[in-house]
């Protein structure tokens, strides 16, 4: 086995992974996490930020 094999086998395992993650992202399974993720940013809870609690300046 020589460095092209070895790189060969790398491509192709990695490729796999990302087949594998793109499987999983558009499964029905990861449906509801991401549902709850894209709906995030439209919460109206405030997050106290540590050191800024109701001093400005």
């Amino acid at each position: 086995m020589d460095v092209n094999d070895l790189r060969t086998v790398i491509t192709v395992m990695g490729f796999l992974c990302f087949l594998a993650i793109c499987a999983w992202a558009y499964s029905g399974h990861a449906k509801a996490g991401f549902d709850e993720a894209a709906r995030l940013p439209l919460t109206d809870e405030d997050p106290v930020v540590a050191g800024r609690q109701g001093k400005e300046g």
